[in-house]
C-alpha cells in the first residue's frame, strides 16, 4: 500500500487540476455553466418557467380595522375632548400571491388568508400592469379564495390532477416572498395527505421542501410540465423562516372549491350527521377489532343522512368510496369537499360483519332558538348551533344568526355573526348549554362575545 500512495496522490492531483481548469472562467466572461457538455444540453427549468411565471401574480390588500380603546370609546370622554362619534380606524396592509387559472374570465386562485376580509385588493401582473381585484368568494374551511380581474392578454397555468402525485416527484414553487418580486424555488414532494395543521378544517396538504416564505401564500406549486398541482399556503418553522417544510393545498381540493365559489359565491357543504372518533390501539382493543384502521361512530343526528342510511353508534366505518378510511379527518374532508347531494359509499363493520352502506350528503340542519325564550332581555336575537365547518376550525360557542335593530340586545352591542362563548364565568359550547339560562334568573346578564377582532363582555340590564 505504501508504494501505491504516491501514484494515487499524483492521480488525484492531476484530476483536481483538470477540474479547476474546467470550471475556471474565461477571461472577460462570468463563470457560468456551459450550455452543453459532451454534446448534450444541460437541463434547465427556464423553458417551463417562461410559460408559468406570467400566470403568477402579486396580491396586495388593505383592510380597515376599527380601533377599540376602553378609555376613548367612553361617550363622556369623547364629548369632553370633542372627539367624533365615529369609531377610529387603522389600515392594515398585506402581501401575497395568486395564480391565474382562467385567462378569458380573469379568475385568480389564492388563499383565503391573503384576501379574506380585505376592503381593497390590488393584483399586479408580471408585466407590471395592476388591476383592482373583485372578490368572487372565499372558503375559510379550505383556505381557498377566488379573485377576478378585468384584464386582457392574460396567461393561465394549466391544472393537473394532484391525486397522481407521488412522494419524490419534483415540484417548483413560484410566488412573491417578502414583496421582493417573483421568485422560483425547486424541490420534491416530501409527503402527501398531511393534516392536523393550522386552523383550516379540511386538510390534505402536499408537503414539499421547495422553499416557501412569507408572501408565497397563494402562489403556484407546479410539476416539471408547468401544470398546477397545488396552491402554496403555509410553512412549518420554529423561527419564522424556511426550514424546508412547506405545505400546499392540492388541486384535488382547490378545483372543487373554486367551482363552487364561482357558481355560488360560497361552498355549499353537505353533512352525514355523524359524530365519530379515530380508532386508536386502545379503542381497537376495547371493541375487539383486528386492527386500528377506520373510525368509530359515537353519535348519529336525528333525521340526518346517516340516520336514514341506518348507521348506529358503535358502528366502525372502514372504507370510504372504496378506499380505506384511516382517520376522522379523512371522513370530514369527504363531507366538506364533495358537492351537496353526493352519494357516499361506506364500509361498515357491525357485530363482526362488514357491509356496504350508501348515504347522500344533505344540507346541515342547525338547531336555533329565539333569545326571548331564554330571557326577555334577549328578545330579538336568534341563536344557532355552530356548523361542522365552524367547529372544524376550532370555534366553539353559539352563533348569533340575527339581531333585531333597536332591540335591547342590539343597543348593548350584539351583532349578527358574533359568537357567544360564555355567560358570566360559565363557558358556553352549545345551544343546549345556553338553554340552561331559561332556568337561571340573573339580575345582570353578562355575555362573553367573540368576533373577528377578539372577545369582549356585553352587559344587558
Amino acid at each position: 500500500m505504501s508504494q501505491q500512495h504516491p501514484r494515487l496522490l499524483h492521480w488525484l492531483t492531476g484530476l483536481l487540476a483538470a477540474a479547476v481548469i474546467a470550471i475556471a472562467p474565461v477571461a472577460g466572461r462570468a463563470a457560468t455553466l456551459p450550455a452543453a457538455v459532451g454534446g448534450q444540453p444541460m437541463p434547465s427549468l427556464a423553458p417551463m418557467l417562461t410559460r408559468v411565471t406570467p400566470a403568477v401574480v402579486n396580491i396586495s390588500t388593505k383592510t380597515r380595522v376599527q380601533v377599540r380603546d376602553a378609555y376613548f370609546d367612553d361617550p363622556m370622554v369623547r364629548q369632553f375632548f370633542g372627539l367624533p362619534a365615529t369609531p377610529r380606524e387603522r389600515v392594515e396592509q398585506s402581501l401575497g400571491s395568486g395564480v391565474i387559472v382562467d385567462a378569458a374570465k380573469g379568475y385568480v386562485l389564492t388563499n383565503n388568508h391573503v384576501v379574506g376580509g380585505a376592503d381593497d385588493i390590488s393584483v399586479t401582473l408580471q408585466d407590471g400592469r395592476t388591476f383592482k381585484g373583485k372578490l368572487i368568494g372565499t372558503d375559510p374551511g379550505t383556505d381557498v379564495a377566488v379573485v377576478q380581474i378585468p384584464a386582457n392578454n392574460l396567461q393561465a397555468v394549466p391544472l393537473a390532477d394532484s391525486s397522481r402525485l407521488q412522494v419524490g416527484d419534483y415540484v417548483v414553487a413560484v410566488g412573491d416572498p417578502f414583496g421582493l418580486g417573483q421568485t422560483v424555488t425547486a424541490g420534491i414532494v416530501s409527503a402527501l395527505g398531511r393534516s392536523g395543521l393550522g386552523d383550516t378544517g379540511y386538510q390534505n396538504f402536499i408537503q414539499t421542501d421547495a422553499s416557501i416564505n412569507p408572501g408565497n401564500s397563494g402562489g403556484a406549486l407546479v410539476n416539471l410540465r408547468g401544470e398546477l398541482v397545488g396552491i402554496n399556503t403555509m410553512i412549518f418553522s420554529p423561527s419564522g423562516g424556511n426550514v424546508g417544510i412547506g405545505f400546499a393545498i392540492p388541486t384535488a381540493i382547490t378545483n372543487e372549491v373554486m367551482a363552487q365559489l364561482i357558481a355560488h359565491g360560497k361552498v355549499q357543504r353537505g353533512s352525514l350527521g355523524l359524530q365519530t372518533q379515530t380508532i386508536t390501539p386502545r379503542i381497537a382493543q376495547l371493541l375487539k377489532l383486528k386492527d386500528d384502521n377506520g373510525v368509530v361512530v359515537t353519535g348519529v343526528s336525528e333525521g340526518s343522512a346517516a340516520a336514514h342510511a341506518g348507521l348506529q353508534p358503535g358502528d366502525v366505518l372502514t372504507t370510504l368510496n372504496g378506499k380505506p378510511l384511516r382517520s376522522e379527518q379523512e371522513l370530514r374532508n369527504a363531507e366538506g369537499l364533495l358537492p351537496l347531494g353526493s352519494a357516499v359509499q361506506l364500509g361498515v363493520l357491525r357485530d363482526g360483519r362488514t357491509r356496504e352502506v350508501s348515504a347522500t350528503l344533505r344540507a346541515e340542519k342547525l338547531a336555533s332558538i329565539d333569545g326571548g325564550q331564554l330571557d326577555p332581555r334577549l328578545a330579538g336575537v336568534r341563536f344557532s348551533d355552530l356548523s361542522e365547518s365552524q367547529r372544524s376550525q376550532g370555534l366553539y360557542g353559539v352563533a348569533i344568526s340575527a339581531v333585531q335593530p333597536g332591540s335591547r340586545a342590539a343597543r348593548a352591542g350584539l351583532s349578527t355573526d358574533d359568537l357567544v362563548i360564555g355567560v358570566g364565568n360559565q363557558r358556553i359550547t352549545s345551544l343546549r348549554m345556553l338553554r340552561g339560562l331559561a332556568n337561571v334568573h340573573l339580575r345582570q346578564l353578562v355575555l362573553v362575545v367573540a368576533d373577528a377582532d377578539g372577545s369582549r363582555y356585553v352587559v344587558i340590564n
